[in-house]
């Protein structure tokens, strides 16, 4: 296996950091409502990366277990909208 390579079943490295960032989300819970709310309105309007998001935080408030890519996704998509210019 290449130096490289993750081995079967170890999390990307950043999928902690992305963690770690929702949780500092989730701390303004008026935010993270309003986060929540824009994701679930856009997966009713049929946008895919929504439906994914909104299915990740479901599994993650359930506690269920979510693979670091789907974390990474929603991590980068609650960043992009927290930085949109428009809000």
């Amino acid at each position: 296996m290449e130096e490289a390579t993750l081995k079967e079943n170890e999390p990307h490295p950043c999928a902690h950091i992305a963690m770690r960032f929702l949780a500092e989300q989730k701390i303004n819970l008026k935010y993270w409502m309003i986060m929540q709310e824009s994701i679930a309105s856009n997966a009713i309007e049929g946008n895919r990366t929504a439906e994914i998001c909104l299915s990740t935080i479901r599994r993650l408030e359930e506690g269920k277990p979510v693979s670091d890519r789907y974390l990474m996704g929603l991590a980068w998509m609650v960043y992009s909208i927290k930085n949109s210019p428009t809000l």
